[in-house]
């Protein structure tokens, strides 16, 4: 009679081979260099975003927050009751209808207090006029007009250069003022900035009219 033979054991369908540690080692390098390339990755984005936000902000600061002296300029003039007098007696009285010119180039309105415009020949105060307050407006220019009376009475100069000047039919005018007032780019950023008219000119007696303006 055969003996009974035991069945051989079956080997499971779905069982899978142990990892070696060489595969094992394998994969975890392969998951650690997938780790480091994200971890570049995001560092790389992170200091492309700095160099833009950098780039930004310099940009922001250099145009739109950069603040600049608005100019302050004699523009033109005309006059009326224009006297004046001979070489051999020299003298003048000039009413002058000034044409004034405050440029602000700043994103931000330029608000200044009334001021004093002064006017000489050849280095003595010969009028004055007064500058009312007033804003201007962000990157406008505000023309306005004075009246101002220019008047030889006062002079300290020599009679002789007034009398070679009104023979040679010229009177040199120097116009001087000073805008003290402040920019202000948002409700609380202000800055104080003072803005210097400092312009010569020629008053042509023969045609009555003011030329060669020239300001710094």
């Amino acid at each position: 009679m055969a003996a009974n033979r035991s069945p051989a054991p079956l080997v499971a369908a779905n069982s899978t081979r142990p990892r070696s540690n060489i595969e094992e080692a394998a994969v975890e390098d392969y998951s650690g260099e997938l780790r480091r390339k994200k971890r570049i990755k995001y560092l790389l984005y992170a200091v492309a975003f700095v160099i833009f936000q950098t780039g930004i902000i310099v940009l922001f600061t250099q145009t739109i927050m950069k603040i600049r002296t608005p100019r302050f300029r004699m523009v033109s003039a005309t006059f009326d009751n224009f006297t004046v007098g001979t070489p051999s007696s020299p003298s003048f009285d000039l009413n002058m209808n000034a044409q004034l010119g405050v440029k602000n180039t700043n994103f931000g309105n330029f608000r200044y207090p009334s001021t004093t415009m002064y006017l000489y020949y050849r280095g003595s105060q010969v009028g004055e006029a007064l500058i009312p307050k007033a804003n201007v407006g962000w990157r406008t220019t505000r023309k306005f007009g004075v009246v101002v009376k220019l008047s030889s009475a006062n002079l300290t100069s020599n009679s002789q250069v007034l009398a070679d000047d009104i023979n040679a039919g010229v009177l040199p005018i120097t116009s001087q003022s000073d805008l003290r007032g402040k920019v202000r780019l948002t409700f609380i950023f202000k800055k104080k900035k003072s803005s210097k008219m400092n312009c010569t000119m020629d008053v042509f007696t023969a045609t009555q009219q003011l030329s060669n303006i020239s300001c710094k």
